[in-house]
């Protein structure tokens, strides 16, 4: 294994695999913060070129975290398809990278081969990848999973409807989601932040989204992101649950300060199973975001691209129904400008897909971030061409909860359009039976939420 190159009559020395995954990664304000990051762009190529003539047998024996130290890296070598690997470990970073670009290379072989890979060789083909190979890559492949609809067919473009509000009142919040829905958002899922996360307000709030859901017969799923403890609680309650949310890290450390262990999830998928008001079988909505694990000194000394891999890798043992990186929302302590956010978000949704995931993005800024609404939506095309899976649609773009800013109830036709893509099918069809659609253009009764006060 060769650890060691020369450019400019300069010689490059890296100590570890970890090392060369950190310098091999564009730059990241994060990765700078951590003391991880490549200190100029010619030792960043260099460890590039190390990297990409590295085996992924060479990557396999080296994880970012010792297997008998942490439960993701565990459940990552436990879950792999050991038959795919032997007949793969040979290939070095840069032939895996030519061989998922390469035209002849299809959906179904990609899907094949990624159950032989550990998330740190994802991590790895995505660092020597450009951002059109980004885009290119996550568009051959093609995931598809189902709660009550299903998500990431072909020729579908679909958006969680986020009805946030300060304090969770009802009313404000029943606007909110009366509004989106008349604008063509919501067939992913219909999903609130909750400010207050206790077993009561949850309990309410799904409620309430469970009654508008079947008074309207809309075909979605449902879903308040609060804590997993707190929704497994609600569920017991007798609260109407579709999905099953939590936060996760790539990391034990950093689950465990997400305050949940890898027990903790397989007791609510078992729940789920048993109480979900959903068809099934996919039952879960993950959240990333790069940088999460160095807010909580949990990253183990590796990059945030490579710990970012490693949620998608937790991911997948699941099979969730959602999984999203809130790209732009930790803020520029890890992605400083847009061009950092670009990077993550083509980076996070080819890695999601790779690892067989139906992959979103909250194309997302915060207002300290050297970022503006012109960026997200450029993000927002990108990723569209790309073949993500679902977007976030909020009110004017405007989280008044989170404060931060991304995709509106506006951006869902218009993303739609400019990438040829519809709605689920169901939704489409509930759409036009609204009046909502005709012909796969919105109709004037569109954007009009007095329809569900009618």
């Amino acid at each position: 294994m060769r650890l060691k190159t020369s450019l400019f009559g300069q010689t490059y020395v890296f100590s570890s695999v970890k090392e060369v995954l950190a310098k091999a990664n564009e730059e990241k304000s994060g990765d700078k913060l951590a003391g991880v990051a490549a200190e100029t762009v010619t030792e960043r190529i260099a460890a590039k070129e190390i990297l990409s003539n590295l085996t992924l047998e060479d990557i396999f024996n080296n994880p970012s975290v010792p297997y008998d130290e942490d439960e993701v890296t565990k459940l990552i070598y436990d879950d792999l398809n050991m038959t795919i690997y032997n007949e793969i470990k040979d290939w070095t970073v840069s032939e895996l990278r030519e061989w998922i670009l390469d035209e002849n290379t299809d959906n179904e072989m990609i899907k094949r081969v990624s159950r032989g890979l550990t998330s740190e060789m994802i991590a790895a083909v995505t660092k020597i990848m450009s951002n059109l190979d980004l885009v290119l890559g996550g568009q051959k492949i093609i995931v598809t999973a189902h709660c009550n609809t299903t998500i990431g067919e072909s020729g579908t473009l679909a958006f969680r409807l986020q009805p946030n509000h300060t304090t969770d009142n009802l009313d404000g919040i029943m606007v909110s989601l009366m509004e989106g829905f008349s604008y063509g958002a919501g067939d992913a899922v219909l999903g609130l932040n909750p400010v207050i996360d206790t077993v009561e307000s949850v309990g309410n709030v799904l409620k309430m989204f469970d009654e508008f859901k079947r008074k309207w017969e809309i075909p979605t799923q449902t879903c308040v992101l609060a804590h997993v403890t707190t929704q497994m609680e609600a569920i017991k309650k007798g609260a109407p649950t579709d999905l099953m949310f939590q936060s996760i890290a790539g990391s034990q450390k950093g689950n465990e300060a997400f305050g949940f262990t890898l027990d903790t999830l397989r007791e609510a998928q078992e729940l789920m199973e048993r109480y979900s008001t959903a068809t099934g079988p996919n039952y879960f909505y993950f959240e990333t975001g790069q940088g999460s694990e160095l807010s909580s000194d949990a990253h183990h000394g590796a990059d945030q691209v490579t710990m970012e891999a490693r949620c998608y890798g937790l991911a997948r043992h699941f099979k969730p129904f959602l999984v999203n990186t809130v790209v732009g929302f930790i803020g520029p302590e890890y992605l400083y400008d847009s061009k950092q956010v670009t990077r993550a978000g083509l980076e996070d949704h080819f890695m999601g897909k790779l690892h067989g995931l139906p992959m979103g993005v909250d194309a997302c800024y915060t207002n300290h971030m050297k970022a503006d609404q012109n960026d997200i939506e450029n993000l927002a095309v990108l990723l569209a061409m790309a073949g993500c899976n679902y977007f976030m649609a909020i009110p004017a773009g405007d989280d008044i909860m989170l404060n931060y800013q991304c995709t509106g109830y506006h951006e869902a036709h218009s993303l739609r359009s400019v990438s040829g893509k519809r709605p689920i099918k169901e939704f489409e069809k509930w759409m036009e039976k609204m009046g909502l659609i005709k012909d796969g253009k919105l109709t004037e009764r569109a954007g009009d939420a007095s329809i569900f006060m009618k």
